[in-house]
């Protein structure tokens, strides 16, 4: 054990201090770069009107009719229409006066057969120019009607999906809850995204980059999904990161560096919202319904919420330098420091040597890709490099199959929260010898 008096550990006050000083002034010239991570409401509807008012049209439109999707049997109605089988005195969706937005499914009949239209329901959604959402934090607090075949979701579509369809537009679900016989049930929900080139190629359905979410036994907000709850995501460049009524609640992150082999990131670009209660058929992920599913089964939207982040900079990053013979693997420790509470920042690195590549690890529980500087304003990852050796029997530094001796460099950057651009938050070079 060093001596608390000795000039090693004299020297690393006196450094610290300077560090602190330091960073003190660029707080003083530059209070963003020493700010915590706050939101502001940009955009919400909170359905605080009359009963029986018309929902806002400058907000919301409808899908309409049979959709033939997912082996479902729902038959979809806009308000006030009266195109059998929708009846118009029995809206299926409509104001409560209570501040609450109501969408209600009703039996027609006793078909489970796909698309026969065997109960009628309501799709809202803010496309077509109405709402279009890029980036932010996005949530909506509801409470879930549960019982077989029922299938109610908060969820987002790429803007262009008229242009590329689906799956090529990408989806993000918020929330997505069905039965116990899908895999969920009345004390869990699922939140996914799905992306891809077609429906046969794609991190789509069943392949969706989702994971599902059980909410404690004491939970706060009731353990049920009939209780109200707040489903949202954190959404910025090439990251959502999905939370449960707290932003600080998050259980599910993907980035781009999630993304199957030969994918591209379908997020960075406007999405618009949806609300609906689907009911489904043979076939279908909830399963059929049956005589004991609620009708009406009532789905109940309290508000729907758009918040834009304050400007919070990059964190700030140091590494020593990597060396590595050619055909090897070398690392290097990543050092990072921001200011507490200004959230998950998002790492990417990238090499000039030829035929290497490389990767961020943090050990972060929920991306290793990420670094969380929720509560604490220091953090680290090990920035990892790996190359190809060249042809045995070509002479050292010849220009063979693998990565040629030289000097280059491994660049990491980081994205933050608050980033809109698509450019880093800040980088570093990390200068790398291949021997």
């Amino acid at each position: 054990m060093e001596s608390a008096h000795s000039s090693r550990s004299f020297l690393s006050v006196r450094g610290n201090r300077r560090r602190l000083r330091a960073l003190g002034l660029v707080c003083m010239l530059f209070p963003v770069a020493c700010a915590a991570q706050s939101w502001t409401l940009a955009w919400s509807d909170e359905f605080n009107v009359a009963a029986g008012s018309p929902i806002n049209s400058s907000n919301w439109q409808y899908d309409t009719g049979i959709l033939n999707v997912n082996n479902e049997v729902e038959y979809y109605c806009a308000p006030g229409s009266s195109t059998p089988p929708c009846v118009s005195a029995a809206p299926n969706a409509y104001i409560d006066g209570n501040g609450h937005l109501i969408i209600q499914a009703i039996k027609i009949n006793s078909s489970v057969t796909p698309n026969s239209g065997s109960w009628t329901s309501a799709r809202l959604n803010t496309g077509k120019n109405l709402r279009n959402f890029q980036f932010g934090r996005l949530e909506s607090s509801i409470s879930l009607p549960v019982g077989a075949g029922l299938w109610p979701a908060f969820w987002a579509l790429g803007y262009n999906i008229g242009g590329v369809g689906w799956p090529a537009s990408g989806e993000m679900d918020f929330m997505e809850n069905v039965p116990a016989s899908g895999g969920l049930g009345p004390n869990a929900f699922r939140s996914t995204i799905h992306g891809g080139n077609s429906s046969s190629s794609c991190y789509c359905g069943e392949n969706g980059l989702g994971q599902s979410y059980t909410f404690p036994i004491k939970d706060h907000s009731g353990s049920s999904v009939t209780a109200f709850h707040s489903y949202g995501a954190i959404w910025s460049t090439n990251m959502v990161q999905f939370y449960v009524d707290d932003p600080s609640n998050v259980f599910l992150v993907r980035t781009v560096n999630d993304l199957p082999a030969g994918f591209t990131w379908d997020f960075n670009r406007p999405f618009f919202l949806l609300l609906n209660l689907a009911v489904g058929g043979t076939g279908s992920w909830p399963g059929p319904a049956d005589g004991n599913t609620p009708n009406p089964a009532v789905m109940t939207v309290d508000y729907v919420r758009w918040y834009k982040p304050s400007a919070v900079a990059g964190p700030t990053m140091s590494a020593a330098p990597i060396s590595v013979e050619s055909g090897g693997a070398g690392s290097a420790m990543l050092s990072l420091n921001s200011t507490n509470g200004t959230g998950r920042v998002y790492l990417s690195c990238t090499t000039t040597a030829p035929k290497a590549t490389c990767s961020i690890n943090s050990g972060d529980a929920l991306n290793n890709y990420t670094v969380d500087f929720g509560k604490t304003g220091r953090g680290s990852a090990t920035v990892k490099l790996t190359t190809i050796a060249n042809t045995p029997g070509l002479p050292r530094g010849g220009s063979g199959n693998g990565t040629s001796p030289g000097n280059y460099a491994v660049t990491v950057s980081s994205y933050t929260v608050s980033n809109t651009s698509g450019n880093p938050d800040s980088v570093l070079s990390i200068p790398l010898t291949i021997n």
